[in-house]
Parts: C-alpha cells; structure tokens; sequence
C-alpha cells in the first residue's frame, strides 16, 4: 500500500469542499490510526532460540549398542538450559489433557505429544515442536577416517 503525507490529504479534502468538521474529524481518524500502525511496528524482537533433539529412551539403554533411538527436534529460547525442553513439552501437555478434547483423548507419550499436541499451547511454554515425526539418532564416535597413503 502507497504512504501518503496527511497534510496532502488534508489539502484534497479541503478542495474537495468538504465542511471543516468533517474534514477534521477524518484527520484526526488518520492521525490516530498512523500513530497505531507506529506502535505496532515496535514490537519486541523475536527470541533466539537453540535447537535440542530430544531422544526417545523407553527402556533406559541409551548406551548399549544395536537399538535404534529416535528423536524430535525442538527449539528453546536460547538463554535456556536445554534440560528444560522435556519439562516444557510436559507442561503443554498438561494444558492439553485439561481441555475437552485432552479428556477425551489424554496424551500419554512423549511422541503423541510431538504429533498431536497444538503448537500455541507450546508456545506459552517457549518450546517449538520442529519435527512432528520422529527422527533416527545415529550414534558417532565424532572422527573421520583417514585414507592410508597405500591406498
């Protein structure tokens, strides 16, 4: 939408022989929806936030090897520990479980939680779902092998 100066405004309403009543009222409307759309445009900056995988371990086995592990990614603020993620993800779920609909069908699992539960109910809590679905964890040793000369 194009910005137009409201004293040229005013001017085309004072050509357009308008009663002066009028033509002041309409620029004090303007005047007040400018000022709005001014304060609207301060708004806060958005948050940083920090990606967490959080790992799904039913049976305590994280470090044994031959299980394959899934996870859902999530963002937190970035200032926050991410310890944190779990805790806010079971507080949305909380207020999920006391709506109507939570009572018909509670949420009982951290996956259903990710996939089912809205997101404006995590956003309260300052945690993002990122991935609905799960995602495989693979596990690394962190080194990458090196090629021999001989080869």
């Amino acid at each position: 939408m194009a910005k137009v100066d409201i004293e040229l405004v005013q001017m085309i309403l004072q050509r357009a022989d308008l009663d002066a009543r009028k033509i002041s009222q309409i620029m004090e409307d303007l005047k007040f929806e400018s000022k709005q759309k001014d304060s609207d445009a301060e708004k806060t900056p958005p948050v940083k936030k920090q990606f967490v995988i959080v790992v799904n371990d039913p049976y305590g086995k994280i470090g044994d090897t031959g299980f394959e592990y899934q996870g859902w990614v999530v963002q937190i603020p970035e200032d926050d520990a991410p310890t944190d993620a779990v805790n806010r993800i079971h507080k949305g779920v909380y207020d999920f479980n006391i709506t109507p609909k939570g009572r018909r069908m509670p949420i009982k699992t951290v996956a259903e939680a990710c996939e089912f539960c809205p997101q404006k109910l995590y956003k309260e809590h300052n945690v993002w779902v990122k991935t609905k679905e799960p995602v495989l964890v693979l596990l690394s040793n962190g080194k990458i092998p090196r090629e021999s000369a001989g080869e």
